[in-house]
């Protein structure tokens, strides 16, 4: 059994396999989220306004950003912080997702899920995927 310091009035409690099995799939969908930034990379170049700078290179750092909380999240001992950053990634690329909204199918994407009413549709998913990456943040303090 590790060594825990807890705070005063805060007991030590063990991950069911039911919370591990939460945290891993949220762990799974941020750092293959982080690894679309460089397959797809041409389908979020247009996502990051001009006066941000390098769009290509942008999108190159919120990928690494999106997979690093995915490890984090993934890993024991890190996951609190993975949650937190997780929350943080959602918060700040939601504007992204609703120019996506906005920009509708990119050029050449042939893909229904590239579509105007797709993106509109996630929209909403953002709030619980923040709600769901909190809970990990302040599980087993």
């Amino acid at each position: 059994m590790a060594l825990h310091a807890a705070l005063p009035g805060e007991a030590e409690r063990h991950e069911t396999v039911g919370e591990r099995r939460s945290r891993l799939i949220l762990a799974l969908v941020m750092a293959g989220a982080g690894a679309l930034h460089f397959v797809i990379t041409d389908a979020y170049v247009p996502l990051i306004p001009r006066r941000l700078g390098d769009a290509r290179l942008i999108v190159y750092l919120s990928g690494v950003v999106e997979a690093t909380a995915g490890v984090l999240l993934a890993a024991t001992r890190t996951r609190r912080i993975g949650g937190w950053l997780t929350a943080a990634v959602l918060v700040a690329i939601f504007p992204g997702n609703v120019q996506m909204a906005i920009n509708g199918r990119g050029p050449g994407a042939t893909s229904p899920f590239a579509s105007s009413t797709v993106a509109w549709l996630r929209l909403p998913l953002q709030v619980p995927l923040i709600v769901w990456a909190l809970r990990q943040a302040r599980r087993h303090r």
